[in-house]
């Protein structure tokens, strides 16, 4: 076998251009730096089966609906129920079955680049989806959990085609046209209420950062809304935005100072 330079493997690696044939022979090059291009791409292969396994265990709801004869199937989730500030927002999606995106997961335990590329190819590839936003003053008039169900009914309204069935994060909802489920940490194991989950959660960062710029004391654009010691020092400092939940007590007790 012809020897090739570090570097040319290195790019040859990147590229993908080698087969397992021929990375089996590299191993018996003794270079060390040939030995680390190895370890690499083994790891890398590691990586690639265990995200691939995950997202076969994700798509088993999705897979099941299928079995069972339905065509359209909606994943459903949430974010910002829990934030002292800003709207909560309901998204759904209804993916292609031919749909794939390797290391889509729960918005939560990705970063925020990787969410933002996500947000732009479910957007795209979706068959359909329907974001709701309900604003804090909706959340103080119903409580948090009707506003989310108020934004989910919402969200749903605005798929075409019409699901066969809903999978949800967590949420039951008994007024739908159609049958439901609701999935306990359904954004971990349901690959449509995960694309869901990044739809509602990006959607929200951005208003929050755009409420950011109105009110910049609070730290919007980085505590989401959230109940940090600083949007804490704030609240008691400033008093309330527009924004603030009034009915949530942190911010109940900054109004009462």
């Amino acid at each position: 076998m012809e020897q090739k330079s570090i570097a040319l493997l290195k790019q040859l690696f990147e590229a993908n251009e080698l087969n397992e044939t021929y990375i089996n022979e590299l191993k018996s090059d003794e270079r060390k730096g040939v030995q680390k291009l190895i370890e690499r791409y083994e790891r890398q292969k590691l990586k690639e089966k265990a995200l691939e396994e995950n997202f076969i265990h994700m798509s088993q709801y999705e897979q099941k609906c299928y079995a069972d004869g339905c065509q359209y199937i909606a994943g459903m989730d949430e974010a910002g129920r829990g934030p002292l500030a800003g709207p909560v927002v309901a998204a759904t999606v209804i993916l292609p079955r031919d749909f794939k995106l390797l290391g889509l997961n729960d918005s939560k335990q990705l970063n925020q680049k990787t969410r933002e590329e996500y947000f732009s190819i479910i957007k795209k590839e979706a068959v359909s989806y329907g974001v709701s936003i309900i604003d804090n003053q909706k959340i103080d008039e119903v409580n948090v959990y009707e506003a989310t169900k108020l934004a989910m009914y919402d969200a749903i309204s605005q798929l075409s085609p019409a699901p066969d069935h809903v999978l949800i994060d967590a949420v039951s909802l008994n007024q739908l046209s159609c049958t439901s489920e609701a999935i306990t940490k359904g954004d971990q194991e349901s690959i449509s209420i995960a694309a869901a989950s990044i739809l509602a959660k990006v959607t929200r960062d951005n208003y929050m950062k755009d409420i950011h710029q109105q009110y910049p004391i609070y730290g919007f654009s980085s505590n989401m809304g959230y109940g940090t010691k600083q949007h804490m020092d704030m609240l008691t400092e400033h008093g309330i935005s527009p924004y603030h939940r009034k009915s949530y007590a942190p911010v109940r007790d900054a109004v009462s100072q």
